[in-house]
């Protein structure tokens, strides 16, 4: 059958200003593209809306595909280029968009199906082998069929009675239609366990974090990500008695969903020799007027004690932030790029892993600029009008935070690091305690629980004389400074 002249129109004109012969295909040029980049979750039973694998998916979309992909939007890669070499990156070289672009342009052909690269193969079951242990979510969540996104806490209690170190976590989605992301935290506290305890129910609801500060982390999960081992003699510290805390992200599909996520963890064969630790760059002094459309707010870190080596970074704001950008100030003037994000978005906010370990020296300071947009004009904004905004875990507050993930150079970095994590944690977490009194003990505050807990023995909730001589020296100096108790020898 003969197509219509109108048909023939654009391919013809696209031949004619690029050259004859340079028409691309579906099956020879864009399948590749799309196949790669966009077909992990615009697949059938995963979280992308439609499939693209065959050439009437990709047909029917054209002008959409040419739209998404010259902004940007599609593939959600967040992070510009030259601000770090990260795994997983599922940005579109120029050509490729180019190459989107043109094949739209000559009227979407679809080629000769002989040209196609092999179909697509995508894993399924434990890409890293069985785990060592797996944690699954006690029960089925049922997710809505519309409405706003979630974020909810499951709880999940870790098996084991001694401490561990962990080689590699690897989440298997429930349902891959409506899990979004999802992020490992770590809870030895048993705080998240009374907040769950308050939400009737599966999990409890949280914004932005699990609503309080966690004693640590396992990494976290989006569409696209691989599971990745730590390196060879490298861990991340599992506190015996600890809980899982599974915050996922939902993104209603259309229809009532269920799902079940699971964790697996696999544990390093020897205690890891060096521990992947956090540490956050902040700015909690949040003022952020209503109606400013670009408000800079500032964040540094303290020198660092000793070198460390960054091996992942996660930006984090909410709704109103806009933009984040990272660098590291070395102690010799130069200036190292760590992350930079210019269209922020809450849903798709990530874990970035770099492809090798920054090097940061001792003496480093890490800065982070953050703007912000609490107009009328910033559809993400929750609030109408405009508020004032500051620093909160609710979707109407906001945050600017830097997480660093970052394993010690060397041994004695390792211990700087953590005496002069203790001398923060004293300073910071215990300034106000004074007057309590420490000769029964005292109650613990609710907001030093993190802090603290640990050292409570007897596990009364209550800081006796005798669990604070027990606690590291720089953390029991700040706790007898704090209270007023005198020190060893004295009465």
């Amino acid at each position: 059958m003969t197509r219509p002249l109108a048909a023939l129109i654009p391919p013809l004109l696209w031949a004619w200003s690029a050259g004859a012969g340079a028409v691309p295909t579906y099956s020879k040029d864009v399948a590749p593209i799309l196949w790669k980049n966009c077909a992990g979750c615009h697949r059938p039973g995963e979280v992308g809306p439609f499939p693209l694998l065959s050439f009437k998916d990709a047909a029917k979309r054209a002008d959409f595909l040419k739209e998404i992909t010259a902004s940007r939007r599609m593939p959600p890669w967040k992070p510009e280029p030259g601000f770090g070499e990260f795994h997983d990156v599922r940005r579109l070289a120029e050509t490729e968009v180019k190459v989107i672009a043109d094949w739209v342009d000559a009227g979407a052909p679809e080629g000769d199906p002989k040209d196609l690269p092999p179909t697509p193969k995508f894993p399924e079951g434990w890409q890293l082998g069985t785990p060592d242990l797996v944690l699954k979510m006690a029960e089925a969540f049922p997710v809505p069929a519309d409405g706003r996104d979630l974020q909810r806490c499951f709880v999940i209690p870790i098996p084991g009675g001694s401490d561990r170190t962990v080689a590699a976590v690897e989440f298997r989605p429930g349902n891959r239609r409506v899990v979004h992301h999802a992020i490992f935290y770590l809870d030895s506290a048993g705080q998240a366990r009374r907040k769950d305890a308050a939400d009737p129910g599966p999990g409890y609801a949280s914004f932005g974090g699990p609503g309080f500060l966690p004693t640590g982390s396992l990494g976290g999960w989006a569409p696209g990500a691989l599971a990745r081992p730590l390196p060879e003699g490298i861990g991340r510290y599992l506190k015996a008695g600890s809980d899982l805390i599974l915050q996922i992200h939902y993104h209603p599909d259309g229809k009532p969903e269920l799902d079940q996520s699971t964790l697996g963890v696999t544990f390093t064969k020897a205690p890891a020799r060096s521990i992947v630790r956090g540490e956050p760059v902040r700015s909690r002094s949040l003022s952020i007027p209503a109606g400013e459309s670009r408000h800079h707010v500032q964040a540094e870190g303290e020198p660092l004690a000793g070198g460390v080596r960054v091996i992942g970074v996660t930006p984090h704001m909410h709704n109103v932030g806009r933009e984040m950008k990272a660098e590291a100030q070395t102690p010799d003037g130069r200036t190292i790029p760590l992350i930079w994000i210019k269209d922020w978005d809450f849903n798709w906010q990530g874990q970035y892993q770099y492809k090798e370990p920054v090097v940061l020296p001792e003496g480093s300071i890490v800065r982070v600029d953050a703007y912000y947009d609490n107009s009328a004009g910033n559809p993400r904004n929750p609030s109408d009008p405009p508020r004032l905004v500051r620093w909160g875990e609710q979707t109407t507050d906001e945050m600017c935070i830097l997480f660093l993930q970052i394993i010690p150079g060397s041994p004695e970095d390792a211990r700087k690091l953590a005496a002069a994590r203790l001398k923060r944690l004293g300073g910071s977490a215990l300034a106000g305690l004074g007057g309590r009194g420490a000769g029964a003990g005292f109650a613990i505050p609710e907001r030093f629980r993190d802090q603290l807990t640990p050292h409570d023995a007897d596990k009364d909730g209550r800081i006796s004389a005798k669990e604070i001589e027990a606690m590291p020296e720089p953390l029991k100096q700040r706790v007898q400074q704090a209270i007023g108790a005198r020190g060893p020898g004295g009465p």
